[in-house]
């Protein structure tokens, strides 16, 4: 079916580390998932949450960070320079939105979800942190 059966969406990290069917126990066609570097609340991230809800139905998303996550391991100034360098291209219009702590991170998407005013209060969203050593899900108070 073309809505998820399960009725959430899922938005997390790109890394190849995590696999969210598996880690969530989901089936084809359980749930959205929705990726992106650092599994960020961006603007395209909320329009696809949009999306989901108010088209295909979905009632509740997770918002899942990482431990280990690569974006917490430089900075724009840093990557900036290191394109610049190798490939001579000029991202200073660029932010790649690096944090330094995953768990506040999560939070900061799960307040900028639900403040986006374009989803009804009804719609539940919950911050998690995946420890990817143990596959272990804890919660993030946003």
């Amino acid at each position: 079916a073309l809505p998820p059966a399960r009725r959430f969406a899922v938005l997390t990290c790109m890394d190849a580390r995590i696999d969210p069917a598996r880690a969530l126990g989901l089936e084809e066609g359980d749930a959205h998932v929705i990726r992106n570097a650092g599994g960020l609340a961006s603007d395209d991230a909320i329009r696809s949450l949009v999306i989901s809800h108010h088209l295909l139905g979905t009632q509740e998303a997770f918002v899942i960070g990482h431990t280990n996550c690569g974006m917490e391991t430089f900075s724009n100034d840093e990557l900036r320079e290191t394109l610049r360098e190798r490939q001579g291209l000029d991202t200073s219009h660029l932010d790649f939105q690096p944090f330094p702590d995953c768990s506040e991170r999560v939070a900061a998407s799960v307040r900028r979800i639900r403040e986006s005013g374009l989803l009804p209060e009804s719609f539940d969203v919950h911050g998690f942190l995946y420890h990817v050593e143990t596959g272990r899900l804890e919660p993030v108070d946003a």
